[in-house]
């Protein structure tokens, strides 16, 4: 006698647009992009349809996102996910053709557009890791391994890598972002060949920042032109200087650190030693020279400074997410400028999305560190909710999380905890290999003991040519100096060889050229301004 397993039915009700329109969706995904601002987007960039046909321009938008979402996908099985949650609707199947048209009659400009709208700040002000004090912490980077199909029209733009032999490899793409360190969301992003310098994409990101932003900076962004801008946005900035440069000290504090000006610009060097201890025993260390406008050293102690700079890498995070995660090293699809530029700005627009989905989910429950929600959960989940067409429309109550949410609050990263792991570039062209020191990690190793110390001026480099002449300048700053008096001062036996150096601090806006041979010290220098006395509590 056989006995049968009780069966269960399940039904679900698909709430989706209507006709043709139906396939434009992400899943859950489309509550954050929502098809109203999609249709606005269509007609300020005047590319919605003249007709309503099989594939409609907003369907296509939402096509183009999908693509970023199965980067490992042709355009018909990408098309076959979006239309899998709907089978009671008789779709019809377009040919590749007639999606790859709808592609290159939208463009890059409605999905730049829609980057842009999403783009921005996602914490609120009480998440944990967002602020120091009252400043949401942002970051400058750029990520140069993004590898476009080679292919001639692809390579008139990009180029390619240069070599003694000639020209070789794929066309690679330069992707600059300014992004909030705290939740890896993106405020802005500019892309384009390798031979443009980050700092010049940069530039183009500046008037993001605004007086509510910290700036934590790489050193590849400690141009005294760079810094002179982002300081003029009222950002607080605290960058990294390379170790080669050592502005002169225009008047040192009680903490080790000393003031400076850098082209114009009013700034406290901070110069300290970090070393770490593994788990293993094994001792590791380096030194760090940081720029910060924060100049009261009571109010901003020297070590909650450098202790906070360690946020500068979660920017790199997020180009791993985008890079490895969502593209997963794949080549882009696209072979020509045009179509790179729209797969770029949908995969930006995605993340973005993505990213105030969790942003979202780890709001819904106060004290979360957002360090701990896993993009990897949130993107696969958006994936199956594509595939299931499940929450396009929200029948529930808004402020119920979604599957998405559940998702990404179920599996909660541990604390982070403190580990240390040797640099590498894994690419056998490559010119950054692991620091000596860093050869013996194998893998990441867990750190045991992490001691900063502050390094005065005074004792790290004794004071050189330019803050000699500073020091004796300020001896009677108000009148003129000549060549042969500051060689004289300083126990030269000539003045020409002090010459050069006179007329390069008079560009640097130390000195003053008052007659032929004859200098003055600039107001900033001649009476240096001493930070003021504040107590130390939050701002």
């Amino acid at each position: 006698m056989s006995h049968r397993s009780p069966t269960v039915v399940l039904s679900r009700t698909v709430t989706v647009a209507e006709g043709v329109f139906a396939p434009g969706h992400l899943g859950e995904l489309t509550r954050q992009i929502p098809f109203e601002p999609v249709d606005d987007l269509l007609e300020r960039t005047r590319t919605t349809q003249r007709r309503v046909r099989l594939l409609p321009s907003r369907v296509g938008v939402y096509f183009t996102l999908a693509l970023a979402m199965f980067p490992m996908l042709g355009h018909a099985r990408v098309w076959d996910k979006l239309v899998a949650g709907l089978d009671g609707l008789s779709l019809r199947r377009p040919s590749e053709k007639a999606l790859r048209d709808v592609r290159r009659r939208l463009g890059p400009a409605p999905i730049k557009l829609l980057f842009e709208t999403l783009a921005g700040p996602v914490a609120r002000p009480n998440v944990p890791g967002v602020r120091y004090r009252r400043w949401r912490t942002v970051a400058f980077d750029g990520c140069s391994s993004t590898k476009a199909p080679d292919r001639p029209r692809a390579a008139a733009w990009l180029g390619k890598i240069k070599h003694r032999f000639g020209q070789d490899g794929y066309p690679m793409l330069r992707i600059v972002a300014l992004c909030e360190t705290g939740t890896r969301s993106l405020l802005g992003a500019v892309f384009g060949p390798v031979d443009v310098s980050e700092n010049a994409y940069a530039e183009q990101l500046l008037p993001l920042l605004d007086d509510g932003m910290l700036l934590l900076n790489d050193r590849g962004f400690d141009a005294d032109d760079f810094l002179a801008k982002a300081a003029r946005t009222g950002a607080q900035l605290l960058v990294r200087l390379k170790g080669r440069r050592t502005p002169a000290r225009q008047s040192c504090l009680p903490d080790g650190t000393y003031l400076t000006r850098i082209n114009g610009v009013a700034l406290r060097i901070i110069d300290a030693h970090i070393s770490v201890t593994t788990g293993k025993g094994l001792q590791l260390g380096g030194d760090y020279r940081l720029a910060t406008t924060l100049t009261d050293h009571r109010r901003y102690p020297a070590q909650e400074l450098i202790a906070l700079y360690h946020e500068r890498w979660e920017v790199e995070s997020a180009f791993y997410s985008l890079r490895h995660t969502l593209l997963q090293g794949l080549v882009l699809r696209s072979q020509d400028a045009y179509g790179i530029e729209q797969e770029i700005w949908a995969q930006l627009t995605l993340y973005q999305a993505l990213r105030r989905a969790v942003a979202e989910a780890v709001e819904s429950v106060p004290g979360t560190d957002p360090d701990r929600a896993a993009f990897t959960v949130a993107l696969e989940t958006a994936r199956d909710q594509v595939v299931a067409a499940d929450g396009i429309l929200p029948t529930v109550i808004k402020s119920t999380p979604g599957r998405i949410a559940h998702a990404v609050l179920t599996n909660l990263l541990p604390p982070r905890r403190p580990r240390i792991s040797a640099r590498r570039v894994k690419c056998p062209i490559s010119r950054y290999a692991a620091p000596p020191a860093q050869r013996l990690i194998d893998g990441a190793a867990s750190i045991t003991n992490i001691t900063i110390t502050v390094l005065p001026a005074s004792t790290l480099h004794p004071d050189g040519r330019r803050d000699r002449t500073l020091q004796l300048m300020r001896t009677d700053p108000h009148r003129p100096w000549t060549a042969r008096e500051i060689a004289a001062g300083l126990g030269l036996i000539h003045h020409r060889g002090l010459t050069a150096e006179l007329s390069r601090w008079v560009k640097e806006n130390m000195l003053s050229r008052t007659a032929p041979g004859t200098y003055a010290l600039t107001h900033e220098w001649a009476h240096p301004e001493q930070p003021r006395q504040q107590p130390s509590i939050p701002s």
